[in-house]
């Protein structure tokens, strides 16, 4: 892992999802909004293959999965499920490739980690991977591989980037709590334990040897310490769901260096307030926790709180602009 006390993140970027299905139009929207932070855009709208599951299962090495009734299931060979999560993802990359002609520096990338991955892919008994400490670890090894050849094809396309990985562990709360539910519904997964949770994301964050690795998740309760032990440089969260029991974690973590993503702009149309009140709360919290404004800009980059896939595109367009402007809003004016 190189030293990302060097690297220049963004003041703002996206989390990931995007309405619609045009790739063109949603490169062209991210590049746009984002001249210093872009991201690759993933459109899931498209269907099966484009969603996050489907997509980051595409990107899997000598493990193939396909569409059952009940979701991602993983097969034996690849079938037309993985082929139309690769086309797309090809399709992806050419659009911003298209649109980032000459671009250096941060550029982010998103897959899904290997806990929320294991919740979310079916082994063929119909039961989630997470029932299965054998297949939790081949899926991953399999996920690192795959994430090690995306990473060097986003280089070979965009050669000026500076790339960040973001890996999506949505379910990562629920893995750790033993609340992932079997395929009846009438009984849970038990806990997996914290230290093989923490030393299979260790390894997966340990692929992206050249930059930084954000871990997002959009549920309550993030488990930043435990995040920050595997050597991820940022945790990307929704800031509305955090509470004053996360302070003495945030705090350590900022002063740690760990940067926040802060997800602080909704995801979902509705009013916006002025880029100022979007990034009050953040102001707030770092009043609390008594730490020095100027290091605002440094330690935060501002996002929306989640993905924009049910977001209008006109909306997804406007929020994005509106992280933008609160991101410079917090530098301006950090007290």
């Amino acid at each position: 892992m190189s030293d990302d006390s060097q690297f220049r993140f963004g003041a703002a970027t996206g989390v990931g999802s995007m309405p619609g299905d045009d790739a063109r139009e949603a490169a062209k929207t991210v590049t746009g909004s984002f001249e210093d932070f872009p991201f690759l855009p993933e459109l899931p709208a498209r269907g099966p293959g484009a969603d996050m599951i489907g997509r980051t299962a595409g990107m899997l090495v000598e493990l193939y999965a396909r569409v059952e009734p009940s979701g991602w299931r993983i097969g034996d060979r690849p079938g037309r499920d993985t082929k139309r999560a690769r086309s797309w993802l090809g399709e992806d990359l050419d659009a911003l490739e298209e649109f980032t002609q000459g671009y250096e520096g941060p550029l982010k990338v998103q897959a899904v980690g290997p806990w929320t991955l294991a919740t979310a892919v079916e082994l063929k008994n119909g039961e989630a991977a997470l029932s299965d400490p054998g297949a939790c670890r081949d899926l991953a090894a399999s996920l690192a591989e795959g994430l090690r050849l995306h990473l060097a094809e986003m280089q070979r396309r965009v050669p000026g980037a500076q790339l960040v990985l973001q890996l999506d562990e949505p379910s990562l709360t629920a893995v750790l709590r033993g609340q992932v539910k079997s395929a009846s519904g009438y009984r849970t997964h038990r806990a997996v334990d914290r230290q093989l949770v923490e030393a299979t994301l260790r390894d997966l964050v340990a692929v992206h040897r050249t930059g930084p690795v954000v871990v997002h998740s959009c549920a309550p309760d993030v488990p930043i310490a435990l995040l920050r032990r595997t050597g991820a440089a940022a945790v990307s969260l929704d800031f509305s769901l955090l509470t004053e029991r996360d302070d003495e974690v945030i705090g350590e973590a900022v002063e740690g260096g760990t940067r926040l993503f802060a997800g602080v702009v909704p995801g979902t149309d509705g009013p916006l307030s002025d880029p100022a009140g979007s990034v009050m709360g953040v102001r707030t919290l770092w009043r609390r926790l008594g730490l020095h404004p100027g290091l605002l800009a440094e330690a935060v980059t501002i996002t929306p709180s989640c993905g924009l896939a049910g977001a209008s595109p006109a909306y997804a367009r406007k929020a994005l602009a509106h992280c933008v402007r609160a991101a410079r809003s917090l530098a301006d004016n950090p007290e």
